[in-house]
């Protein structure tokens, strides 16, 4: 039974559990990995971040063909749809990943152990599954992750109501897809089968899309999302769901009350949020403290209020990212080895995958206006930018908020071409505590997206040089 003793037993292993287990090994913990999908890299690499962007490529390199060739003189024949194909390449990606994860688990000389892991108290982990057994760990680090959250009346079957996972794996072009939920999920998803030939309609509860970005990204992403095509039904409360051979027929009606109407569509796409999974782990019989949420409540070292159990990622309080699972994965493993990191929540970036690409980070203006925080604003239009206007790819805009007083970079909200690689260099200038003036001052290559930072920086006090 010695060698089912471990330093460190990481139950999940998604992007913070695997993650997690890693740099314990490397900080010379014994350690083992518990997952029960039977794949590493959890719900991001499996059935969300990942095959969702290998479709979004592939959906837009379609659309391109069909519509954007002719104004660069490339002339094209027909183009036709080849959707198992296109699905077979997100999961040859997918399959790729997980075994590239496992190798490294085992070059790192961790114990990976497939089955569901339950926590019984003392250290202990009993995994039935795929292997059945119990170990024990000095300390026990909770890394599940989060599921689809539920609609009421709107069963799932993933074939006509489907999650993401099902929307991943469609088997043929549905000729209308309603999406219940206009978050980053809703939106990407649209997206891709939008531009493989759907008619999209976003059903929203609130008044808003993308709830929780800065307002004007959201509105500027609805507006653009609905010049390409996709429908909105925002304010609109979805009641109850049929299917029938025919399709799916929905019962809504206004948020804030009004008379009920149908909308009938081929296939639903429920994406209205996901919820912590802390069910089935034994933590009630613990007495692990839990919010309203279901989410394990943590110390800033990631502890719970029992000994030697901790948790991290979409399980615990913030928002439900990969990297903020990993960076917070890393800390917690390394402040169990007395080492003293840092995580700053400030400085975590968001990126929404759309065309053009949403990204964000620190705060925005409706947050800084609720806290009473004078600030300035330096927005610029990407039309105004040189290699925007090469590739063809104007639309939206470059925004800094930044200190009326003392000038410091409080926010950056981007809507653009490749957004969510621009908005790093201002993560990182946030993180060393920037100032607009020290981007703006900061020489940037010319052709270059990133160019429309540094406009931004410089609009931030009235001095922009191209717009």
């Amino acid at each position: 039974m010695s060698d089912d003793i471990f330093d460190l037993i990481v139950v999940g292993g998604g992007p913070g559990g695997y993650t997690a287990a890693i740099r314990a090994a490397q900080l010379g913990m014994k350690t083992a990995c518990v997952e029960k999908r039977g794949a590493l890299g959890g719900t991001c690499l499996n059935v969300g971040c990942i095959p969702s962007k290998a479709l979004l490529k592939s959906s837009e390199l379609f659309e391109e063909v069909q519509h954007d060739m002719e104004g660069r003189g490339i002339m094209v024949g027909s183009v036709k749809l080849d959707l198992g194909t296109m699905l077979g390449q997100k999961d040859t990606t997918v399959t790729s990943l997980t075994q590239g994860i496992e190798f490294l688990l085992k070059k790192n000389k961790v114990t990976y152990i497939k089955g569901a892991g339950e926590l019984q108290g003392g250290g202990r982990v009993e995994v039935t599954g795929e292997e059945n057994k119990v170990i024990k760990g000095k300390n026990i680090l909770i890394a599940t992750g989060s599921d689809v959250m539920p609609l009421p009346n709107v069963d799932i079957d993933e074939k006509q109501i489907v999650s993401s996972t099902g929307a991943l794996e469609l088997p043929k072009v549905p000729k209308h897809m309603v999406v219940i939920g206009a978050g980053v999920i809703g939106l990407e998803l649209g997206t891709v089968w939008r531009r493989l030939g759907a008619e999209v309609t976003v059903v929203e509860f609130l008044d808003r899309v993308l709830p929780g970005t800065d307002n004007e990204v959201a509105k500027t992403t609805q507006r653009t999302l609905k010049k390409q095509g996709m429908k909105f039904k925002l304010g609109t409360k979805v009641t109850s769901a049929k299917t029938a051979k025919g399709g799916v027929t929905l019962t809504m009606e206004p948020s804030k009350g009004g008379s009920s109407e149908t909308l009938k569509a081929d296939v639903v796409l429920v994406a209205i949020g996901r919820r912590p999974y802390t069910e089935g782990l034994g933590l009630d019989d613990l007495g692990v403290e839990r919010d309203k949420a279901g989410r394990i409540m943590v110390d800033n070292s990631f502890k719970s209020n029992v000994d030697g159990v901790y948790a991290i990622g979409d399980v615990i309080e913030g928002p439900m990212l990969a990297h903020k699972a990993e960076d917070e994965a890393v800390v917690c493993v390394e402040m169990m080895a007395g080492q003293k990191p840092h995580i700053n929540y400030d400085t975590i970036p968001g990126v929404i995958y759309t065309w053009p690409e949403v990204a964000t980070v620190g705060k925005t203006e409706e947050q800084l206006k609720e806290a009473g925080i004078e600030y300035a604003v330096g927005k610029v239009p990407f039309m105004a930018n040189s290699r925007a206007r090469a590739v063809g790819s104007t639309d939206g805009f470059a925004k800094i908020l930044a200190d009326k007083k003392t000038d410091k970079v409080l926010g950056v909200h981007i809507i653009g071409p490749d957004a969510g690689t621009i908005i790093h260099e201002c993560v990182i200038a946030m993180e060393f505590g920037a100032s607009s003036e020290d981007i703006a001052r900061t020489c940037h290559a010319h052709p270059t997206l990133n160019e429309a930072v540094k406009e931004a920086a410089l609009a931030v006090a009235g001095r922009t040089i191209n717009s």
